[in-house]
């Protein structure tokens, strides 16, 4: 176990499985998750972050050999950004699928991040598969950087509260965005 208790993971997994609404440490910041092929899951974090959904939010995975399950097509750049990245990175791929519609782009494309974090990489293989994760704030608001700076009104609206590095004051940053486009386009959307 890297430093989290095993109850608390299983917990987290077990509210998912259900259909339900965690808010947990990530490699960035504090986020809202929940299964990402879940359509009833995922309207409610649109609900709880007042999010318009026609913004769809990023997803995690455990490693990057899930990828092809949920892109048509992995370009062999997102290898390399993966590797050669010194912090967090999503990237953004055309062609998303296996997912609950809302998290899809209306061009098709999904941000999708390989979590190198132990809480929430273990939490993305104990649930075989993608998870939500977008910051746990009402949309507009500020991103919290940690536990500390996430609302009460969104920790009411959660159905499990991670006690993992709740008492960890790190000053957190959301992670670098990159879209990859067709023949091998690259383009920043945030560093």
């Amino acid at each position: 176990m890297a430093g989290y208790k095993r109850e608390d993971l299983e917990k987290a997994c077990e509210v998912m499985r259900g259909g339900g609404v965690v808010l947990y440490p990530t490699d960035t910041i504090w986020g809202l998750g929940c299964d990402a092929s879940n359509e009833e899951a995922v309207k409610r974090i649109f609900r709880i972050k007042q999010r318009s959904d026609s913004k769809s939010m990023l997803v995690l995975l455990d490693n990057d050999a899930k990828l092809s399950f949920y892109v048509g097509e992995v370009p062999d750049q997102a290898y390399d950004l993966m590797d050669l990245s010194e912090k967090p990175i999503t990237i953004i791929y055309d062609g998303a699928r296996h997912l609950a519609p809302q998290l899809i782009a209306e061009d098709g494309s999904v941000g999708i991040r390989i979590t190198k974090e132990a809480f929430s990489r273990d939490l993305c293989a104990r649930m075989k598969g993608a998870i939500v994760s977008t910051s746990a704030n009402i949309s507009g608001q500020p991103s919290p950087r940690n536990f500390a700076e996430v609302s009460q009104e969104i920790i009411a609206a959660v159905d499990y509260v991670v006690e993992y590095r709740r008492d960890d004051t790190a000053q957190a940053a959301p992670s670098s965005i990159v879209k990859l486009g067709r023949g091998g386009l690259v383009r920043i959307i945030r560093e």
